[in-house]
């Protein structure tokens, strides 16, 4: 059987789902490795650590809800006892933030996480205890069933599946793809690159080389001049070295400058992100956007959507499959707070409130709720957009109109028409009455009396004509 699994390795039929130990790694390398690759020297690339510690705390971070399949309200924690133990602590040691970035982490990594469930006397779920992926062997024996085997420094301990919660990601359907073991060339080449640049730097950035010489030397001699003028390789002193006797330098290793190795530093930031499924821009790669602006914004949404979602919905049917009964999965639905992402944005947050609140989606105190206020009277009404009514009270004036089963557009047509004539015909009387009052001023004879003005003298000085109203 061996033979035969790793004939078809060879041939690289890709996944295989077979009796005994499943393999998540790939059975075969494209190139021979840069430098050793395993999680602790991953984990010493920036790179790597920035992916794997941003998906695993956004993920934690994120609040775990569960609501009702019948009327779609939340589920309190006091309610359910699964809630309940994500509430608080699931295990002696952690709670539920810090045991999801453990499980995360490990799922992102190694594409597989494990958490062993510990129940009570009655059967229900009393608490889940993470265990390690590259501790954890899936073996599946002939009859289908499935045993874990978890590798400790004390003893090895032996699982049923039932005891086990497993998620995993895309592979054989038995196990997940360790995005660890499939980058390890990428991996190994910036281990290399980091590698170089120590050396570079212990040794001051002085270049390899040859020191010439047009004399035959003795083994004494060449050790004695060596030993003279290792500072010109070695160390990080940079003293005055004198060449005598036609002595000449040459530099035979090649220059940062001379294999790129800033360019190909930046391109393993890129290679890395792009296994773990994260923007570089997010791992603080500011080598093509130096900016956070609108565009920036579209790739963490987008990321939100194509990166962050596949591990959220993971976690949400694997908990409703693997920690609830199928009559707790009838009647719940678990799902991660996906929204709470947005609070970084108030901007965006109050204007997808007065939405909701205009479509009469939710009531200004749920709103408030989410905002962490205190309800106001009068909240908890749902209102339409327009006049702002309550909703039960929506097209009652409407109602008297339809006495012969007219339908409410009818209706509502029928006030409109109606409406627009009285408003014409107020503006007409209007109309009529200013028209009129400016012909009675206009055939009205006017009156004059003749004002007498005199001087000192008593003279007449001038007359003034003066309308009498």
């Amino acid at each position: 059987m061996s033979l035969v699994r790793s004939f078809i390795g060879w041939m690289g039929f890709g996944p295989q789902d077979y009796t005994g130990t499943q393999i998540s790694v790939p059975q075969q390398l494209t190139a021979e490795l840069a430098a050793p690759v395993v999680f602790d020297t991953a984990m010493q690339l920036s790179a790597f650590w920035a992916c794997a510690r941003l998906i695993a705390e956004t993920v934690a971070g994120l609040p775990l809800c569960m609501y009702r399949r019948a009327d779609g309200s939340e589920v309190e924690p006091k309610d359910m006892p699964l809630l309940r133990l994500f509430d608080g602590k699931l295990n002696r040691y952690q709670t539920r933030v810090e045991f999801l970035e453990t499980m995360v982490l490990n799922l992102a990594v190694h594409g597989n996480c494990y958490a062993r469930i510990v129940r009570d006397t009655t059967g229900v779920i009393a608490g889940l205890v993470p265990m390690m992926a590259a501790q954890t062997e899936c073996r599946t024996n002939k009859d289908g069933s499935r045993v874990y085997l978890y590798y400790t420094m004390e003893a090895t301990v032996a699982y049923a599946e039932q005891n086990i919660w497993h998620v995993k990601l895309f592979g054989n359907g038995v196990v997940g793809l360790s995005p660890l073991g499939h980058a390890r060339n990428a991996l190994g080449i910036a281990l290399a690159s980091e590698k170089r640049v120590s050396q570079v730097f212990v040794n001051g950035a002085k270049p390899a080389g040859i020191l010439m010489y047009d004399k035959i030397l003795t083994p004494t001699q060449r050790q004695g001049i060596r030993d003279s003028f290792k500072d010109l390789v070695e160390g990080n002193d940079d003293s005055l070295l004198v060449l005598e006797a036609g002595m000449k330098f040459e530099a035979i290793s090649m220059s940062p400058q001379d294999i790129e190795l800033l360019a190909s530093r930046r391109f393993q930031i890129e290679d890395v992100a792009r296994f773990m499924g994260v923007p570089s821009v997010l791992v603080n790669d500011t080598a093509s956007s130096t900016t956070w602006g609108s565009g920036i914004e579209q790739i963490i949404a987008g990321w939100y959507k194509l990166g962050l979602k596949p591990y959220l919905t993971r976690f949400e049917q694997s908990i409703m499959v693997n920690l609830m009964t199928p009559q707790e999965s009838a009647t719940y639905e678990v799902e991660f707070d996906f929204d709470d992402l947005l609070r970084a944005d108030p901007a965006a947050r109050f204007a997808g409130y007065q939405s909701a609140i205009n479509a009469g989606v939710i009531t200004p105190n749920e709103a408030r709720e989410e905002e962490g206020r205190a309800p106001l009277e009068g909240g908890d009404q749902l209102l339409v957009n327009g006049t702002m009514v309550p909703i039960d009270q929506a097209g009652r004036s409407a109602q008297p109109l339809t006495p012969d089963g007219g339908t409410f557009g009818d209706a509502a047509k029928n006030i409109a028409t109606e409406f627009t004539f009285e408003r014409m015909e107020m503006k007409l009387d209007t109309l009529a009455r200013e028209l009129l009052e400016a012909k009675a001023e206009m055939v009205k004879p006017k009156r004059y009396t003749t004002v007498v003005v005199r001087g000192h003298d008593n003279r007449i000085v001038k007359l003034v004509d003066t309308e009498v109203n």
